[in-house]
């Protein structure tokens, strides 16, 4: 799981460094905005997998206890 989670904000800081490429050559800015708002999505969804609850305990944390 630490293997996902570290591919998928790989692929959030690669998707910003090229919308900010894109952004500067001046390409489509639709591309662009679909790929900031693509990194966005990003971002929360792994805020949500690494967040502790109210408990105290990260979905992450208790996922790999059930995988044992």
């Amino acid at each position: 799981m630490d293997i996902v989670l570290s591919l998928v904000m790989l692929a959030t800081l690669v998707l910003i460094g090229g919308a900010v490429f894109l952004w500067r050559r001046g390409g489509a800015q639709k591309q662009i905005w679909l790929m900031l708002l693509l990194a966005v999505v990003m971002v929360i969804n792994l805020m949500i997998w690494l967040l502790p609850d109210s408990s105290g305990t990260a979905p992450v944390d208790r996922a790999a206890e059930q995988a044992r």
